[in-house]
């Protein structure tokens, strides 16, 4: 979807939408090392970097977090250019601030821990589940981390199963291992 598209999406779908008015969420993609992702950064920070269609991820920041959403480049920016420098092997700590507004409650606990898993390292869905006080609640577990609506800031590509396999990814599989690679290659070049 060109940069048109998605204003004439915002024009026809978002009631409050102003154009030259800053939105109250920033609206946008990237487009990287994994294709297409869909951004979103509202006033408390990034909201939205998935690998869903750019209609669901509208629809779900709709019903969730407001209706006044629209491109603005001055906020979007700096998370591409993180995402750009994160790719590249640059970058090993987002500075961004992250919202976890789409998240559930569970998810959100589940993703904060998610989140201090040191970049290069993994973890297990077991011990994810062991730091929340929840050892027996894998697939909860599991399933929070496949729900991620930050995807690559959030670090849910560190979390392994048990023995050692990928699991489900929201980008795919594919993306999870690309991910542990950039991570991989560039620990190893420091």
């Amino acid at each position: 979807m060109s940069s048109g598209d998605l204003d004439a999406l915002l024009r026809v779908t978002s009631s409050t939408y102003r154009g030259e008015t800053p939105p109250d969420i920033a609206f946008g993609t990237y487009d990287g090392a994994l294709g297409r992702m869909v951004l979103a950064v509202s006033g408390r920070g990034v909201v939205a970097c998935s690998f869903e269609p750019e209609n669901t991820v509208f629809e779900l920041i709709t019903k969730q977090v407001g209706t006044f959403i629209g491109p603005d480049a001055r906020r979007l920016d700096p998370v591409r250019r993180e995402l750009d420098a994160y790719f590249s092997g640059r970058l090993r700590t987002f500075a961004t601030p992250v919202d976890l507004s789409l998240a559930t409650a569970f998810a959100r606990t589940v993703l904060q821990k998610t989140m201090a898993v040191p970049y290069g390292t993994t973890t297990t869905l077991e011990e994810i589940g062991e730091l929340i006080g929840r050892p027996r609640a894998l697939r909860a577990v599991g399933n929070a981390l496949s729900a991620n609506p930050v995807c690559v800031v959030v670090p849910c590509h560190r979390v392994l199963r048990q023995d050692g396999g990928l699991g489900d990814y929201p980008g795919g599989v594919a993306a999870k291992q690309h991910l542990l690679n950039v991570e991989q290659r560039a620990s190893a070049s420091r």
